[in-house]
Parts: C-alpha cells; sequence; structure tokens
C-alpha cells in the first residue's frame, strides 16, 4: 500500500522528468512506489523491494526504474536480481560507469568472488572518482578474505586515504573495513584502535564499531533508552504487525493491463541521461559537517548504497 501523505512529487525533479515519458496517471504512481521504495529501503529492505517491483512491472522501460529496482534489490540481498537490473541500467546513456562496487559485491553474495575480483581490475575501475573507487576497494577487500588471501585483504586498503587526518565521506567505512580485515588476518589488537576510529568517525551510526571495538576489549554496551523489557523481548509472535503489500486497487489495475503488454528492452536513444543514482536514495552525509572535498573530486552518488554493507561486510 501507498502510504497516506505519500504524491509522487517527493522524488528527485530529474527522476520525475524520466517519468515524463508515461502517461501522467502512470507516472504518478510509478513515482509514488518509487518514493515509497526509497522511503523505506533502510528500515525494510524487503517491503523496498516490493515497490520497486511494482514499480518496475508498470514501467519497465524506464531507465530510472530500472535503476531503482537493482538498487533495492541490492538492500534486500536478491543479489541476481540486482545485477539482472543494474546491467540493464548500465547500458543507458549517463550510466554506463556506475554501480561498480555495487556489481561486484553482488558477485561476492552469490560465492563468485573471482568474479567480483575481475570487476575491480576492469579498465573502468581505474577511471572511477575517488570516493567510488575507494567503495570498490573495500569489496576487494571483502572478495579477497572471502578467498582466504586475509593479509591480501589488509594491504588493499593501506592507501593514503587511510591516514587522512580530515573525516571524509567514506572515512567511517574505510576505518572499519580495515580493522574487519586486521581481525580476519589475526591482528585483532591493532584492529582496535581502528574500530576507535570508525567509530569516532559514524556520527551516523551506520556501522556498529563501537560495538565491536567492546566486543575485542570484553566490555559491553548497553543502552538503557532502546533495551526492550523481557516481557517486551519474548512477547508472543502473534502480536507482530502483519507484513504490508505494496498494492492497491488502483495499482492492482494498471498491474493487469501492464502484464498483458509484450516486454522490450528500450533503445538507449530513447531515455535521458538523468543524474546517476538521482533518487529518494541519498548518499550519506560527511561524516565532517566542516569538511571540504578535495578539488576535483565530484560530489558523493546515490548513497542508498553503502556498497560494502552487502555479504560479508558487517555482522
Amino acid at each position: 500500500m501507498i502510504a497516506e501523505g505519500v504524491t509522487g512529487e517527493e522524488l528527485d525533479p530529474e527522476a520525475r522528468e524520466e517519468l515524463r515519458t508515461l502517461p501522467k496517471e502512470l507516472a504518478l504512481l510509478v513515482a509514488k512506489h518509487l518514493v515509497m521504495a526509497g522511503q523505506l529501503v533502510d528500515d525494510d529492505a524487503d517491503l523496498a523491494y516490493k515497490h520497486a517491483k511494482t514499480a518496475r512491472r508498470l514501467a519497465s522501460r524506464v531507465g530510472v526504474v530500472r535503476e531503482a529496482c537493482g538498487l533495492a534489490a541490492y538492500h534486500a540481498g536478491a543479489w541476481s536480481e540486482a545485477l539482472s537490473e543494474l546491467r540493464a541500467a548500465r547500458r543507458l546513456p549517463g550510466r554506463e560507469g556506475l554501480y561498480l562496487a555495487i556489481l561486484a559485491d553482488c558477485e561476492r553474495g552469490l560465492g563468485r568472488p573471482e568474479r567480483a575480483l575481475d570487476i575491480t581490475r576492469s579498465p573502468e575501475a581505474a577511471e572511477l572518482p575517488k570516493e567510488e573507487r575507494i567503495e570498490l576497494k573495500i569489496v576487494e577487500s571483502g572478495a579477497r578474505r572471502d578467498l582466504g588471501q586475509f593479509d591480501a585483504a589488509v594491504v588493499v586498503l593501506e592507501m593514503a586515504e587511510l591516514k587522512d587526518r580530515r573525516l571524509r565521506p567514506w572515512s567511517a567505512r574505510l576505518f572499519y573495513a580495515y580493522a574487519d580485515a586486521l581481525v580476519e588476518a589475526g591482528r585483532p589488537e591493532e584492529s582496535k584502535e581502528w574500530f576507535l576510529r570508525a567509530a569516532a568517525a559514524d556520527r551516523d551510526e551506520e556501522t556498529d564499531a563501537a560495538e565491536r571495538y567492546a566486543e575485542l576489549d570484553g566490555l559491553s554496551i548497553i543502552d538503557a533508552e532502546t533495551e526492550d523489557t523481557p516481557a517486551e523481548r519474548f512477547s508472543d509472535e502473534e502480536d507482530a504487525p502483519a507484513e504490508a503489500e505494496p498494492a492497491d486497487e488502483e495499482t492492482e489495475a494498471v498491474l493487469e493491463q501492464a502484464d498483458e503488454e509484450p516486454f522490450e528492452e528500450p533503445a538507449a536513444e530513447e531515455q535521458a541521461a538523468p543524474d546517476p543514482l538521482a533518487l529518494t536514495f541519498q548518499a550519506p552525509p560527511s561524516a565532517d559537517p566542516e569538511a571540504e572535498p578535495p578539488s576535483g573530486e565530484s560530489e558523493p552518488g546515490n548513497p542508498v548504497f553503502k556498497a560494502a554493507e552487502g555479504p560479508g561486510e558487517e555482522s
């Protein structure tokens, strides 16, 4: 179901512009499902993916829809579907060099770390802007660990950005990945410093760096404000709310009509080139509000996605 108050106008303007190739009412309905997917992706990835799939069924020829479906699939752990959708989106103008870190992480999720490493060695990887290149390095480190190459996983992350004294948008994730690699390489004492650094850089608490440090140091962290009481913790399952389905009468009616039409892949020239990842998914803010990106760096892209939070980076 579409949440009350969602109008579709919340969608990024460039994404709405791409939906103008659809009839007005259909474009509005698709926009609502994309907005729902973006709003739910962090809290209920499976439901977000259902909304994205509904949008895809309604408008499979629109690039921004394929993109959103692929990103939602990635967050839901649907690795094969994410690969398929994002590869289709990459064929559209303006998106050719995107998603390399996500594609590599999906290969890891499918148990194919060798293919993930092939992506990290591709010519496209060398041309990525700094933030995306670091995300790809984090995935590469994970792939090395998947292959049992624990020392190599550490070395991959020993780059100049690891010693940057100013916090950057990627700092918390890079520090965390390095600490995690050190643990797997049998160097837990060294990892403590980097878990502490990750916790200090992670002002939005997107990682469990503080908990990992405490675990290594034999400490316990208790959140008195959020800890469940015994009664709440062991309440009957029947009290849990039923899973919502992203469907309503309007959507079902349009879907029935859409399912009768044959699917054709869009021609590249039919699609305008939108701003990469310009959806309701937003890039995480810089860990340092006063930090200025070095000259020549591109602005952070989407950020729905936390690229290394796929198979095996965070517990």
